[in-house]
């Protein structure tokens, strides 16, 4: 792998390759229509002012209803925009490879063709209705993109063989590696990053989704499995079009420090949310946890989630991954100091693994949990204190005296406070909040009453019980 930044004057006839975009021809929100930056003044990330209290949900379109269509999905957008979604993630779109497909419908990661959508989810016209659909709403796209491998039916294959990872002595072109280890991804080729037109072909198929459709930002798949020079040219390129919000699928410090993306994967919270459920670990691993993290950062936030659709089809729905305690672990999700994400049908909920090669549509009889996140992403966008990154308040732990068993902690903001208190164990907890820099009284949120805290009172707290306190 390639770790260095390509030379200065490589990079400016990279530049001049691939042209700096005038504006978006497609209506967005005016936070994105900021003219196009100088590259040689570019800060990064450049991110849209709206990210600071932003919500994101997964939307995985094969899934989401009966029809698997663009088309049916907007019947969704009133009832996701009043539960409090900002940013809708649409996993990959395109085409998918027919050629060693994985089951009967392949996988959405099999990319056939980067400037086309599926035809089984409708047309590119379509797809640009909907993301203005979505930007009259005042939310926000991002889509999927899978710059580490193509599928075997992607032109690529026969036009440009040399952009291709070969076997270094059969000479044929090869399945990815992840992280350097043999997979099962044989239904896809991996793309080879130390040839520079490869590179700037896939940068110039991004700007097209920015500039023609209109999206906002990209979810970029397997980012650990790409050479940094690849994300220091398209960061370069990509922010000098309008600020965006860019995810990156890894949790390795540098995809954030560099500034070409603004978040990443709080995977390891992820894990430590499960091992808890689960009894294999206590509350103490979070604020350790925080503490080592906060260290390798200098700049953005982890997206933290309880699933997407990784989770819910390889290692089960969080009923199964952590049973009664998936709320509370919802509730830590989206009060710590990052972005929280749920996958869609959560909010059904969805209580089975979704089969990923095949069709398997979720089942939207109930929203039983819809009002349980609109509670958590309401109090979001209106409490400074919860807003992602530094735009909130840094999370300060209170101690319980049962720190193994109970989570607790403070955020403060421009004035504006929470405190959340979690018992991250199956039995019933009391404990003593110590100190008194959390004294005063505060809405419960989710009992819709008022709390009164002063130092070192006691609290009760049932098995996987939350309590959730602000000041406005």
């Amino acid at each position: 792998m390639n770790r260095n930044t390509p030379p200065y004057l490589f990079f400016w006839l990279f530049l001049l390759l691939l042209g700096i975009p005038q504006g978006c021809t497609n209506s967005t929100p005016s936070d994105d229509n900021a003219p196009a930056a100088d590259s040689s003044q570019l800060h990064k990330p450049r991110v849209p002012k709206w990210a600071k209290n932003a919500v994101l949900y997964e939307v995985n379109i094969r899934q989401f209803t009966p029809e698997g269509t663009f088309k049916a999905f907007e019947a969704h957008l009133p009832r996701l925009k009043k539960m409090g979604v900002d940013i809708l993630w649409f996993m990959p779109i395109h085409p998918i490879s027919k050629r060693k497909r994985k089951g009967s419908l392949g996988s959405p990661y099999a990319v056939a063709d980067y400037y086309r959508v599926n035809p089984e989810f409708g047309t590119l016209e379509e797809f640009k209705a909907l993301v203005a659909k979505i930007h009259n709403m005042g939310m926000y796209v991002i889509i999927d993109w899978v710059p580490n491998h193509t599928g075997w039916d992607h032109p690529w294959i026969e036009q440009h063989p040399e952009w291709y990872t070969h076997h270094p002595t059969a000479d044929t072109i090869m399945h990815p590696t992840d992280r350097g280890k043999p997979t099962d991804w044989y239904d896809v080729a991996e793309l080879d990053h130390s040839n520079p037109e490869l590179r700037a072909e896939l940068i110039r198929a991004m700007k097209f989704w920015v500039e023609e459709i209109g999206v906002d930002g990209f979810r970029c798949d397997t980012a650990h499995n790409v050479p940094e020079v690849f994300w220091n040219e398209m960061g370069d390129v990509l922010y000098a079009i309008r600020p965006l919000f860019l995810l990156a699928e890894t949790e390795e410090p540098f995809h954030r420090n560099s500034g070409n993306f603004v978040a990443d994967y709080g995977w390891t919270l992820h894990h430590l949310m499960n091992q808890i459920a689960q009894g294999q670990a206590s509350a103490l691993a979070i604020p350790k946890y925080l503490k080592a993290d906060a260290e390798k950062y200098s700049q953005g936030y982890h997206v933290y989630f309880t699933s997407n659709h990784d989770e819910n089809a390889w290692h089960g729905s969080v009923f199964e991954r952590m049973g009664d305690a998936h709320k509370v672990m919802a509730v830590l999700a989206a009060t710590l100091n990052g972005m929280p994400l749920i996958y869609g049908g959560q909010e059904a909920p969805l209580r089975r693994r979704l089969a990923f090669f095949e069709k398997d549509s979720i089942n939207w009889d109930d929203y039983a949990y819809a009002n349980f996140y609109h509670t958590l992403f309401e109090l979001k966008h209106r409490n400074k204190a919860l807003w992602n990154g530094k735009d909130g308040g840094p999370v300060e732990v209170i101690h319980t005296g049962k720190d193994d068993k109970v989570f607790a902690f403070q955020r403060e903001k421009d004035g504006d406070k929470v405190v959340v208190v979690l018992n991250l164990s199956d039995e019933m907890q009391t404990i003593r909040l110590e100190g008194d820099s959390f004294s005063g009284s505060y809405n419960n949120v989710f009992a819709n009453s008022t709390m009164l805290l002063t130092g070192d009172m006691a609290v009760q707290l049932g098995p996987w019980d939350y309590i959730v306190l602000s000041n406005k």
